[in-house]
């Protein structure tokens, strides 16, 4: 199978060295810094699923998606949220690629945009709730996971063929994956769960155990996970859970403790200067809580204090001269 990889970030990078120790070729398309480093000495991936390796030979490195060349069975978007319609108009212009393109993104609205460029054919969604992390270019440490991969349709009811055979693909090649009949139940459940620990973690600069630990920031997570699980019900969205407290039982009690040693990815993005996926989650929460008249008076918060941080690193955008 051939793959193409837009946005060859840690998950990027870890799924295509995954893919291409199992006999497949991977095209990613990445930053300069990582096609020099992997151009010498492959992909590597570590950590709890096992030590895996990919020569140069099986990969095809493009910093521009322009290089890309010939058709793919699948492309995965692994880029951030805040880039999906670059990544969306950049893959529409391949011309002759006609295969299942998949959001393996965090937050909400990947998916709708795929569904609008691409049709219900070729769109699929991903759930990815594992913790990959580069520990210098082209070696990835995948640390935690709360759950295997979930893959589906962008229309949910029945599992598309292509999700099946996806599925059974990236968990061949020994990253855990399975098919499922509703992908938009998974990535609310995910959203959930990023909105309680990545903003408020990444603002205080904490892993996920600490969060948890101390009953002030439970407080705050509570808030958060009543505010968001409205919000979703409001806009027709469905979950496992019968209520927030429900939740909040499995919350801590079985996802915080399996990712307890996790760094948000929002606090990584913040020391890095980077963007973060704000607008994906909590921006997500709030929009969609404006215009189903449900309050979201924690989420606007931590908003806004995530977006002053990300203001920090570019103090032009304060308005100052």
């Amino acid at each position: 199978m051939r793959f193409l990889v837009f946005g060859a970030g840690a998950l990027g990078q870890a799924l295509a060295c995954m893919l291409a120790a199992a006999g497949h070729h991977a095209d990613l398309v990445l930053r300069r810094r990582f096609v020099e480093a992997i151009e010498k000495e492959g992909l590597r991936v570590s950590g709890i699923f096992g030590d895996y390796a990919a020569d140069p030979a099986a990969l095809g490195l493009l910093e521009d998606i322009a290089q890309a060349h010939g058709s793919y069975d699948f492309v995965l978007i692994t880029t951030k949220a805040y880039d999906t319609g670059r990544a969306v108009e950049a893959i529409a212009s391949l011309q002759d690629c006609t295969c299942p393109v998949v959001s393996m993104q965090n937050g909400c609205g990947n998916v709708e945009q795929l569904l609008a460029r691409f049709g219900a054919e070729r769109s699929l969604g991903a759930r990815v709730i594992t913790g990959f992390e580069i520990v210098a270019p082209g070696r990835v440490a995948i640390t935690v996971s709360a759950d295997r991969i979930h893959l589906g349709g962008a229309v949910s009811g029945c599992i598309p063929a292509a999700a099946e055979v996806l599925a059974g693909l990236i968990d061949g090649a020994g990253l855990p994956c399975c098919a499922v009949a509703d992908v938009h139940l998974d990535l609310y459940a995910k959203l959930l769960y990023n909105c309680a620990l990545n903003p408020l973690g990444a603002i205080l600069g904490v892993h996920y155990g600490a969060l948890a630990e101390d009953q002030e920031t439970r407080s705050v997570m509570d808030g958060i996970i009543d505010e968001t699980l409205a919000v979703i019900r409001a806009i027709g969205g469905e979950m496992p859970w019968p209520d927030s407290a429900a939740y909040k039982e499995v919350f801590y009690g079985q996802l915080v403790p399996l990712t307890a040693t996790h760094r948000p990815s929002m606090l990584q993005d913040l020391e890095n200067k980077k963007p973060t996926e704000v607008e994906a989650l909590l921006g997500f929460v709030s929009a969609r809580g404006r215009e189903a008249a449900v309050p979201t008076p924690i989420c606007d918060l931590l908003a806004r204090l995530v977006r002053f941080r990300e203001h920090l690193s570019h103090p032009l955008s304060l308005g100052g001269c």
